[in-house]
């Protein structure tokens, strides 16, 4: 069994996340903090990190940008691995994270979703095969309340591809002020917002003769949330290091 401390457990991924543990043998929340008091779970909820006295395995953070260094430092405090879901980091926080990793084990992904995770090595592997006869282009859509357009995982798996390009790639997010046919250095990047779609994400590669699309549709947000458990299991008992879903998804190629 998995002890986890859950920051962030009051709001709508951690809300999620503690609905999946609770009648799951494999995980057990001991401890929980929020800027909220709720007295509603079964473990005990604090709004200040440095009263925790419960011990765990590991730390599964889905709060705010901004709560994210405070809980950073609870980890390092307690030498517990840290597992990052919250998104829209600073530069700084992000580079605080990576040096936090060279004293406990850091985990870290702009989607916790197992599936949009393979998609992304799947595009790697299109992308070394397939470019650069083929044209790239990436097309996301979510829910008209999300605020950040393209989604950080559209930008994930962007990057993931000029990983795998030698070229100086230039990302294009907006062709209407542009009056000038596609150059082939460029990955296209689409936004859709509109009524309560969970995330929607699809990479094009273009030929003159075919059209490869590789895809995900996450239909329920408790896929982020199985994402972050599998994490929380990988990252249980690790070693100081930065890792990845890229890690996750390894040991059942290797396998």
């Amino acid at each position: 069994m998995v002890n986890i401390f859950l920051n962030g457990c009051c709001g709508r991924m951690g809300k999620a996340i503690a609905a999946l543990c609770e009648n799951n043998p494999d995980y057990k929340i001991v401890a929980g903090g929020d800027i909220i008091e709720n007295n509603n779970y079964g473990f005990p909820v604090y709004t200040s990190l440095n009263e925790c006295t419960e011990d765990f395995d590991v730390i599964i953070d889905f709060s705010n940008a901004k709560a994210v260094p405070a809980i950073l430092e609870f980890a390092l405090s307690r030498n517990k691995p840290f597992i990052c879901c919250t998104t829209a980091l600073s530069d700084d926080t992000v580079n605080s994270i990576l040096a936090a990793s060279e004293k406990i084990a850091v985990f870290k992904s702009a989607n916790m979703s197992l599936g949009i995770n393979m998609m992304v090595e799947l595009c790697k592997q299109a992308t070394r095969i397939l470019y650069p006869e083929f044209d790239i282009e990436i097309v996301e859509a979510h829910h008209n309340r999300k605020l950040d357009a393209p989604s950080g995982t559209a930008m994930m798996i962007a990057s993931a591809i000029d990983q795998e390009i030698s070229d100086d790639i230039e990302f294009v997010y907006d062709r209407h002020s542009v009056n000038k046919a596609r150059s082939k250095n460029e990955i296209g990047i689409s936004s859709i917002r509109g009524g309560n779609i969970v995330g929607e994400h699809s990479a094009m590669f273009i030929s003159d003769e075919e059209i490869l699309t590789i895809s995900h549709s996450a239909q329920t947000r408790d896929v982020f949330a199985k994402g972050a458990l599998t994490a929380a299991k990988f990252m249980a008992g690790k070693e100081k290091g930065y890792y990845t879903m890229s890690d996750v998804i390894a040991q059942y190629i290797e396998k």
